[in-house]
């Protein structure tokens, strides 16, 4: 197998093969904090800049309650807001994605805002007082920052360092792949919601153990060179490398006919498909033809939202397009398989016989993931919930007691 550049940490000799507790899986009070502590302080991938190519082109991202538009202003510069206006928090846009020619109306009493958010007037400026100051009522900003032409936004102020720090480990693969050049296609899947909580997604993306068991088409692909790499920061790196051998399966065989070797990517991913993990809830996927992300966005306690985009290459050729579908049949194929792993793991988790896990060294991203958890929200430390009522509390005491 080849040599991978990255760097990774070692698994342990001995560990705590455990995982979080079933409670931590149904606790609505949990669900609250994971919202406010979680969630709305660290990165989530919005989109690409090449998805807003044009001034007054927008997107949208709801989480938790919290509602963003990422739109592109005249000056060419994206920017994040707030998707709420300033008069009755109405929504000034509606949909996952559009444009708007010159500026944005809101739809409930007409309140008008220019594509760099700042107020170009109310409706019936007559109606307000004289000393309406219209600079002090723009759209609310959100810090966002871009990664080789990714879109990544955070609603408040959070643990995790600049993107341009914390991807450090993935910047000569983003460059070598020129994420920055790539151009929406079609099969984005939207959103598919689960009857389960997100943490039983994330559990099973975060391990391959479960592939050769679960995953025949991805065995066939790249099964017995597939490896996933912990890095420091919350970061994670899955890979393998296809061709090795004969393939079994039609949609396998047909990808490997159609793959077009790209010369230009250095050795390690040439013929190989990357994953390259984001704490806590995202995924970047590259393959020599293709570019997708995907993340779980929590809904509630018990319902969870899949979602992600796909991007080409600007300049694909035909056998390029042929085995990006092809590459998006497997991963289609994957991902309902997955889905029904995450609900079968979730039910068992409600179970009185449910005790804890017990993890193979092949699963030790899913322990990196669930002490990440524990560091921001040490209550998940806890072999029983606390009382109703006390969670918030039991969390703030433990970090008190966390060692600085």
């Amino acid at each position: 197998m080849t040599k991978l550049p990255y760097p990774a940490l070692p698994v342990p000799n001995r560990w705590d093969r455990r995982g979080l507790p079933g409670w931590t899986y149904h606790s609505s009070e949990l669900f609250e904090l994971e919202r406010s502590a979680l969630f709305l302080t660290h990165w989530q991938i919005v989109g690409h800049e090449n998805d807003i190519p044009a001034p007054g082109d927008w997107l949208t991202f709801d989480l938790l309650g919290e509602r963003a538009l990422i739109m592109r202003g005249r000056d060419g510069i994206v920017r994040a807001f707030h998707n709420l206006c300033r008069h009755r928090g109405a929504r000034v846009v509606d949909g996952a994605q559009g444009h708007c020619k010159g500026a944005l109306v809101c739809p409930f009493h007409g309140w008008v805002y220019n594509l760099d958010g700042s107020l170009r007037g109310p409706a019936r400026p007559e109606s307000f007082d004289d000393e309406m100051d219209r600079s002090q009522f723009g759209l609310k900003p959100i810090e966002l920052q871009r990664f080789h032409g990714f879109l990544l936004i955070r609603f408040k102020p959070g643990p995790q360092a600049d993107l341009a720090q914390l991807f450090a480990p993935y910047d000569a693969d983003f460059a070598a792949y020129r994420a920055g050049e790539i151009l929406p296609a079609s099969g984005w899947y939207g959103k598919i919601e689960l009857p389960v909580n997100w943490k039983s997604v994330r559990d099973v993306d975060n391990e391959g153990y479960h592939v050769a068991m679960a995953h025949p088409a991805l065995q066939d692909l790249y099964g017995r060179t597939y490896r996933d790499l912990q890095l420091a920061g919350g970061l994670s790196i899955s890979h393998g490398e296809f061709g090795d051998a004969p393939a079994r399966r039609w949609s396998v065989k047909k990808y490997l006919k159609h793959h077009e070797p790209q010369d230009w990517l250095p050795s390690h991913l040439k013929n190989s498909w990357t994953y390259y993990g984001l704490f806590p809830n995202a995924v970047f996927a590259f393959t020599p033809e293709s570019i997708q992300y995907y993340q779980e966005i929590p809904l509630n306690t018990g319902t969870t939202a899949l979602t992600g985009r796909i991007y080409r290459r600007p300049d694909e050729t035909r056998r390029m397009r042929i085995a990006r579908y092809l590459a998006y049949r497997i991963d289609r194929e994957t991902s309902e398989e997955d889905q029904q792993l995450s609900i079968w793991s979730n039910e068992s988790m409600a179970s009185d016989a449910f005790e804890e896990f017990h993890l193979s060294d092949l699963e030790y991203g899913v322990r990196r993931h669930h002490d990440g958890l524990r560091t921001v929200l040490p209550v998940m430390t806890l072999d029983e919930a606390p009382p109703d009522g006390k969670m918030a509390a039991e969390n703030t005491r433990l970090q008190g007691d966390a060692p600085e």
